[in-house]
């Protein structure tokens, strides 16, 4: 090449300034109106998660009531869905391998552990998780997921 066409193409390559600066305000502008929006669905999917969860420990309850009788003492917890209970009512015809498929209690989708008690004050078990914030009472994302008041 000549001397000439290099210094040419040295000019002409790349982008100016302004060019840099539209594409930036046009992601910034996408990032604003799109990003409220995922933040707020991922507690919306977190909440369904819980639901959920509590639907299939509720499924595994009553699949254990039907074979022992009774539900699962507070004392026994939800392990008594996955391990036969030694203390309490220990059942006498539990089902061989448990009645959770994935064999472990999972955690709620903030991390906390289920609340269970039995008998329940609003039926014959309570069934609940604390929500975001992990403690009693709240509103929003930090509500309590509830067994009995499920919608």
């Amino acid at each position: 090449m000549e001397v000439s066409t290099v210094k040419q193409l040295k000019c002409t390559s790349g982008f100016t300034l302004i060019e840099i600066m539209v594409v930036i305000v046009i992601l910034s502008l996408l990032a604003v109106l799109v990003a409220p929006r995922i933040i707020g669905r991922s507690d919306d999917a977190k909440i369904a998660d819980a639901k959920v969860q509590i639907r299939n420990f509720e499924t595994a309850l009553k699949l254990y009531k039907l074979d022992n009788g009774v539900f699962p003492g507070t004392e026994q917890g939800l392990q008594s869905l996955i391990s036969k209970p030694t203390s309490g009512v220990v059942p006498k015809k539990y089902r061989e391998g448990g009645y959770l498929e994935n064999k472990e209690i999972p955690k709620d989708p903030w991390g906390n552990d289920y609340a269970y008690i039995s008998p329940g004050q609003h039926g014959d078990y309570d069934l609940f998780s604390f929500g975001a914030d992990g403690a009693r009472g709240g509103e929003g994302k930090d509500a309590d997921i509830e067994s009995w008041n499920m919608r």
